[in-house]
């Protein structure tokens, strides 16, 4: 008797997933021994709740909201979505792609949990939520301009913030550079540099 072919169990849920979901996921794919699914933007509420609640699957934990950002797409940013299953002790990614203009429906009617990581994906991204209750930024200051992860974000910032003891207040104020960027060689100090370092003129030869 022939052994019975053995079917991944993530390749398996996947394919429960696809076929019940049908056209809101877009891809599915199982790499690194996680099972990763892109779907449809607007679609991302019901994914959510079929996820929590469909019998094979119940991703009851939520983990996390993230962002990641590719500014040559035009469609720039994945926003990822991290659930857990105690049921089938697998976890499993979620993804979709929107631009700073599209919002992504918020999954707060879902899960809960996922209010803070919202506005953190907000606050750092830029990435715009539809239908959550209180979408404000929740790391950076109110007066915070720009987004600090988008990748076109300058490393400097746009302003320096500073407590002044005259006005007993903080002040925001332009960047000023102290001094210019340094730029290192990165060579091994194992294998000595092709120069000689302030100093070391002096050390004996």
């Amino acid at each position: 008797m022939d052994d019975a072919v053995q079917i991944d169990p993530l390749e398996a849920l996947g394919q429960h997933i696809a076929n019940a979901l049908g056209d809101a996921v877009v891809l599915r794919e199982v790499l690194f021994g996680e099972l990763t699914l892109t779907v449809a933007r607007d679609s991302i509420v019901s994914v959510a709740q079929f996820l929590r609640d469909d019998p094979k699957c119940r991703f009851i934990s939520f983990v996390d909201v993230c962002g990641a950002d590719y500014p040559e797409r035009e469609e720039r940013f994945d926003v990822i979505y991290h659930f857990m299953s105690p049921h089938l002790n697998q976890r499993v990614r979620v993804k979709v792609t929107t631009d700073d203009v599209s919002p992504v429906p918020s999954i707060t009617g879902v899960y809960r949990g996922a209010d803070w990581f919202e506005r953190e994906t907000y606050d750092l991204f830029g990435v715009l939520f539809s239908g959550h209750q209180d979408l404000r930024r929740i790391l950076t200051d109110y007066g915070f301009d720009g987004h600090p992860l988008r990748k076109d974000f300058p490393v400097t910032g746009f302003v320096q913030v500073r407590y002044d003891e005259e006005r007993k207040r903080v002040v925001y104020e332009p960047v000023q550079l102290m001094q210019e960027f340094r730029t290192f060689d990165y060579l091994s100090p194992w294998e000595g540099t092709d120069y000689v370092l302030p100093g070391d003129e002096k050390a004996k030869q």
